[in-house]
């Protein structure tokens, strides 16, 4: 999930070169960012778990995502009015609060064995997620000197990174290691309140990595609070270039945004990039479970997961020294075509071959967002801050394509439903391609992906 950050030299910035980082701050910020790709990565491991215990399809279980990613569509502009209101440090310690209640929000959810609970409990928590990628990308450039505001974002970025590549490994080892699923035939075998405290004793599980997170989550917001920053000028005006509601003020003004193809072409782009990564991590455990696929256990496949989520975290720092000399669209359009074949021999083949082509598509992955982001902002003046905000809109994409895809996969089968994010990245790779002899723009925003 991204939120823009205006480009250093570009006008409005403040000659601050004699000011130092903030270490506290600096602190406080790239363990937030941690904590921000560690939680939304942990989805890909409650997925299965709450799968096998409650019986859920597939559609049933991408409902997960469905209620953690319509959340950023729904609370963004709340959160960029808390933003506007209150500023960045307070907003992060409200969205930090706000996350801790719903992490806390699994302790009910599992001590009732409620799957309604669950989603509650994650709406809860991306909601808190949404307010916190609102201020903390423009928090760390206020925290130091303009000139290096490029080099603290890169270095968070790396720790969001972390988080997601440690998550499956941490949350295989303590919420799938510790559970004891039972076949669906012995399940049906037990009495109504046999098969509830069967449930309860499996979600049990979630409790003490929730619970943790909770208090890690309400330690960093104190941590947070109890940071002081000097006062700066124009942070109230820089606000606005990060606050999602600019894109509910662009709906009310047709003659603007909505006369950029390339910002609406990428604004799909996005939809379906967010899409088609989620998919593919959410179903994994599953997808490796498969017979004909490597029947590994969900505490075993967990473990696979991290070469998914390392890829991309991998491809990032590639990608970063590949993009000094490669033109962006080029770097776009070749991954996107390597992934969209990765998943397709996934989809054709069975064994260790289908597994690992899916789990190397992650690294191909890894420089799409920004790559379409830059693309669809490039160009659009004083219209950068309502075109970013439409870009954020569509990581809704995040909530729809994966429930798409799990709705074909109880149809025609898990192997086969990989079909929906190969499409996506068709489209990706066109969208590359097509800007390839694009005029080059100015440097005007640099986009991060906090998760």
């Amino acid at each position: 999930m991204a939120v823009p950050i205006r480009n250093i030299s570009a006008p409005g910035y403040d000659d601050d070169t004699q000011m130092k980082t903030d270490k506290r701050a600096m602190s406080v910020a790239t363990g937030l960012f941690f904590m921000v790709g560690f939680l939304t990565c942990l989805n890909d491991i409650v997925i299965p778990h709450l799968k096998s215990i409650f019986e859920l399809n597939y559609a049933e279980a991408m409902l997960v995502q469905f209620a953690f990613f319509t959340s950023y569509f729904v609370f963004s502009y709340p959160s960029g009015v808390l933003v506007a209101r209150f500023g960045y440090k307070k907003s992060m310690v409200i969205g930090l609060l706000i996350m801790a209640a719903g992490a806390a929000g699994f302790i009910p959810a599992a001590k009732l064995a409620v799957f309604t609970i669950f989603l509650g409990a994650l709406i809860v928590l991306a909601a808190g997620m949404t307010v916190v990628q609102v201020a903390v990308n423009p928090y760390v450039t206020v925290i130091g000197p303009a000139a290096t505001a490029s080099s603290r974002l890169n270095l968070a970025q790396a720790f969001n990174s972390f988080g997601t590549f440690i998550a499956p490994f941490l949350g295989g080892l303590v919420i799938l290691g510790g559970a004891k699923a039972l076949t669906p035939q012995r399940m049906h075998a037990l009495s109504t309140v046999d098969l509830q405290a069967y449930r309860e004793l499996q979600a049990h599980t979630v409790i003490l990595p929730y619970l943790g997170m909770a208090l890690v989550l309400v330690l960093l917001a104190l941590a947070l609070a109890s940071i002081h920053l000097q006062p700066r000028t124009s942070v109230a005006e820089r606000t606005q270039d990060f606050r999602p509601g600019a894109f509910a003020e662009a709906l009310t003004k047709p003659d603007s945004i909505w006369r950029h193809p390339w910002l609406l072409t990428g604004a799909l782009g996005i939809f379906a990039y967010v899409g088609a990564e989620v998919s593919i991590g959410s179903l994994l455990v599953n997808y490796m479970g498969l017979p004909q696929i490597a029947a590994l256990p969900q505490a075993t496949a967990a473990n696979f997961l991290m070469v998914y989520w390392g890829g991309t975290m991998i491809g990032r720092f590639l990608g970063s020294a590949i993009l000094q000399r490669v033109k962006t669209g080029k770097l776009l359009g070749f991954n996107a075509i390597i992934a969209c074949l990765l998943a397709v021999l996934a989809i054709l083949t069975h064994g260790h071959l289908a597994m690992f082509a899916l789990l190397f598509v992650g690294l191909f992955n890894s420089i799409m967002f920004p790559s379409i982001f830059a693309l669809g902002i490039q160009d659009l003046g004083p219209l950068t801050s309502k075109g970013s905000s439409l870009m954020i809109a569509a990581i809704v994409g995040g909530a729809l394509i994966p429930e798409a895809t799990g709705k074909l996969a109880d149809l025609i089968g898990l192997h086969h439903a990989f079909i929906i994010p190969a499409l996506c990245y068709v489209y990706i790779a066109s969208y590359g391609i097509a800007s390839i002899r694009r005029p080059a723009g100015s440097d005007v925003l640099l986009p991060v992906e906090p998760a």
